[in-house]
Order: C-alpha cells, then sequence, then structure tokens
C-alpha cells in the first residue's frame, strides 16, 4: 500500500527549510490546510511507517534521529 496524498505532503514538507519563526506553521495551514498539531501527529506517525522510510529514507532517518535526541534529552 502506498503513502497517500496527505502523507507525501508531510514528508515534502520536511524536506523544505523555512526562514524565520511561524513560516512552517504558516505553510502547514495553507498548503496541507491542518492545524500544526495534527501535523505533528501524523509526522510523529510518519516516522514509524516503513513506507515513509521506503519513500523518503533521508528526511525520515534524520527526524527519528532528531526525535530520538529529544527523547533521551528528557
Amino acid at each position: 500500500m502506498e503513502l497517500g496524498e496527505r502523507e507525501l505532503g508531510v514528508l515534502g514538507l520536511e524536506r523544505r527549510g523555512f526562514s524565520g519563526p511561524g513560516a512552517k506553521e504558516r505553510a502547514i495551514r495553507e498548503e496541507l490546510g491542518m492545524a500544526p498539531v495534527r501535523y505533528y501527529q501524523l509526522l510523529n506517525a510518519l516516522l514509524d511507517d516503513e513506507r515513509a522510510l521506503a519513500h523518503d529514507p533521508v528526511t525520515v532517518n534524520r527526524l527519528r534521529r532528531v526525535r530520538d535526541a529529544r527523547r533521551s534529552e528528557r
């Protein structure tokens, strides 16, 4: 089963860089039409999805490292 349009949009947004504070949240709302909280919930689930890893291993592995680092700080 392939990733859906929304999941691909989330991964695509994560590949981009954002210039200032609030720019990413604005892009989430405008481009994906969802609240940032929902976006981050979906993103977190995608990081554990093997389909996402197969589609974009560089982005998924980078985000997994960031997530793991934040968890170990707690």
